[in-house]
């Protein structure tokens, strides 16, 4: 219970509109820091929400494989160049950020995650690592701004940022691959 209530003060705290307003003035701290913060508030949130609501998950979510998806498709999504432009311009899509990140992918990850098997983990990871190759080199190396509300610096540090998180997940996985990894996966046996 106590780790819902960090989660949400975390939520809350961010919410708050001079902090809003802090983090979404450098790009890189919209997309990496309160995008993230809100996506760790959903995931510190996510067990009272579990106990709370135990039949949509065992109905949506029983494999894993749904709840990931739909992370997927909601970081994927907020990703984008336009949708940053936009969460700053329209209210709308500011209040859809702050549900979608939190309660869309934060929560579903959480569930999903001890439901999959260690490949479809590492897998996972590979997915993840190539999306932010993909980004990196998109905010990097685009010629021109791809979001309006911010300088072109910006944007290449969000590219750097996201070239570090590339990098940092091939090591994780290279790590998983060749290291022996039984000892945290093994089922208690009592």
């Amino acid at each position: 219970m106590r780790q819902f209530y960090y989660g949400l003060a975390l939520f809350l705290f961010l919410a708050l509109p001079p902090v809003r307003h802090l983090l979404e003035s450098i790009m890189a701290m919209h997309m990496h820091m309160q995008m993230m913060l809100l996506l760790v508030s959903g995931l510190l949130m996510a067990p009272f929400i579990q106990k709370k609501f135990p039949a949509l998950f065992m109905n949506f979510n029983k494999s894993g494989y749904p709840g990931l998806l739909l992370f997927l498709v909601i970081i994927l999504y907020w990703m984008l160049p336009r949708t940053m432009d936009e969460s700053l311009e329209l209210w709308t899509v500011e209040l859809f950020k702050f549900i979608s990140l939190p309660f869309l992918a934060g929560v579903p990850i959480r569930d999903s995650w001890p439901k999959l098997r260690e490949a479809s983990q590492v897998v996972f990871f590979l997915i993840l690592g190539v999306i932010f190759s993909v980004m990196s080199y998109l905010y990097v190396f685009s010629e021109s701004t791809l979001c309006n509300n911010y300088l072109m610096t910006d944007q290449k540090t969000v590219g750097y940022g996201f070239m570090f998180l590339a990098i940092s997940i091939l090591i994780y996985v290279l790590l998983i691959l060749f290291t022996d990894q039984r000892q945290y996966f093994e089922k208690d046996s009592s």
